[in-house]
């Protein structure tokens, strides 16, 4: 799935992705931008939508790994 995301996106934090996101979302709502820019900026915030979700999706199998070994620390 890394290999659709634009390398200056993969660079980004969660918080800055989402931050850009946010950005692209409001200007493609606000309107006012040419056909061929907005195009642009979907594609752009697909691709940040993508990444964050990557982000989260690893935050949470790290989650589940930290909570499987504790569960196995107990039981010894």
């Amino acid at each position: 799935m890394n290999a659709q995301i634009p390398d200056d996106i993969a660079k980004l934090s969660y918080e800055q992705a989402r931050e850009e996101l946010l950005t692209v979302v409001n200007q493609l709502e606000t309107g006012g931008v040419a056909l061929e820019a907005s195009l642009a900026l979907w594609e752009r915030g697909e691709a940040l939508a993508t990444h964050c979700e990557n982000w989260l999706n690893g935050v949470s199998q790290r989650l589940e790994q930290a909570r499987a070994k504790q569960v196995d620390s107990n039981s010894e």
